[in-house]
């Protein structure tokens, strides 16, 4: 039995654009990643040298254009608590991007079969 030429292409037709889509959300969620990590670094980084200073240091928060003073514990809990939300974005994007690259990489080898097949069900 053989599909008919108008179907084959329809369906590989369709199957293109499912694995393009895939491969744009992908960049996309790659680059989100990407940024979320480079948060996290920053996070870090101003909590390493927030850690290094006497608990009697004033320490002043950027809001808006103005700096409001914060005690060092609660800046502190906050970029403790900041990293672990975009820690747990991250892993969320990497469960994504790892379902995104496998449509991808179906859709690929679905594409592969048809035309090994020669469009023949």
């Amino acid at each position: 039995m053989s599909i008919p030429n108008e179907a084959l292409q329809k369906l590989v037709q369709e199957i293109e654009t499912q694995a393009i889509q895939a491969q744009q959300q992908i960049n996309t969620v790659k680059s989100q990643i990407g940024l979320k990590q480079r948060e996290i670094r920053m996070l870090q980084l101003t909590s390493s040298e927030v850690s290094t200073l006497p608990s009697d240091t004033p320490v002043y928060e950027g809001v808006g254009k103005m700096f409001v003073f914060s005690p060092i514990a609660e800046v502190d809990k906050r970029l403790t608590t900041e990293t672990s939300e975009l820690k747990t974005d991250v892993e969320n994007l990497g469960k994504k991007l790892l379902y995104l690259e496998t449509t991808h990489k179906n859709s690929r080898e679905h594409i592969d079969q048809i035309f090994n097949s020669g469009g023949r069900g």
